[in-house]
C-alpha cells in the first residue's frame, strides 16, 4: 500500500485480490463513477470482483474511502456491511439509492454526506489529486452487527478486530481549479 496508507494503523490482515471492468488501479475514475454534481458524473458504484480471501471467512464489507478529502477525518463514500462469504462480485450501479443490486442480507451505510447509497469522488475544485481507497475486507463473523443507520467510522471500528484479509483498489480523482 501506498504512504500515508489509511490502513497501516490497523492490525494486520492477509492481502487477496479485487479487479474492477469500471475502474483501474491507479487510474483516473471514469466520469460515471464520480459525483453528479460533476461534468459526466452519475454516481454510479463500479463492478467489483474478488478472489483469493483467506479461508475462515464468514462475510465481507465494502468500503470507499478518500483520505485526502479536507475534512481532518477524510471522507466515507460507500459502506456495505454484511455481503455473505458466497458472493465475490458486486455489479456496476449496486450501489444505488435501493442497493438493488447488493445480495440479499448485505446492505449500504450512511456515507458521509448521510445517504445510505455510493456517492462519486468529488474532490474540492484546485485541492490536487485525491485517492479513494476502495476495499474488500474479509471477515471472521457471518455479521459486522453494526446498525444500518451507523456510520462507516463505526463499521471500520467493529470490523478491525474481524478483519482476515483485506483487498485493495486505489483510483484517483482530481477537479481543475
Amino acid at each position: 500500500m501506498p504512504a500515508n496508507d489509511p490502513f497501516a494503523r490497523l492490525p494486520q490482515a492477509a492481502s487477496f485480490t479485487v479487479t474492477s471492468t469500471t475502474v483501474t488501479d491507479g487510474a483516473a475514475w471514469p466520469p460515471e463513477q464520480r459525483s453528479s454534481g460533476l461534468p459526466g458524473g452519475k454516481d454510479t458504484s463500479p463492478q467489483l470482483s474478488w478472489s483469493g480471501a483467506p479461508n475462515g471467512t464468514k462475510s465481507y464489507a465494502v468500503t470507499v474511502y478518500d483520505p485526502d478529502a479536507p475534512t481532518g477525518s477524510g471522507f466515507w463514500h460507500w459502506a456495505v456491511a454484511d455481503i455473505p462469504a458466497t458472493v465475490t462480485e458486486l455489479p456496476e450501479g449496486a450501489g444505488d439509492e435501493t442497493g438493488s443490486g447488493l445480495p440479499e442480507g448485505a446492505y449500504q451505510l450512511p456515507n458521509d454526506a448521510r445517504a445510505a447509497r455510493y456517492i462519486g469522488a468529488a474532490p474540492p475544485a484546485g485541492h490536487g489529486p485525491h485517492r479513494y481507497f476502495v476495499v474488500v475486507h474479509a471477515l471472521d463473523i457471518p455479521s459486522a452487527g453494526v446498525p444500518a443507520d451507523a456510520t462507516p467510522a463505526v463499521l471500520g471500528f467493529t470490523m478491525a478486530g474481524h478483519t482476515l484479509g483485506r483487498a485493495v483498489l486505489i483510483a484517483t480523482a482530481e477537479t481543475p481549479a
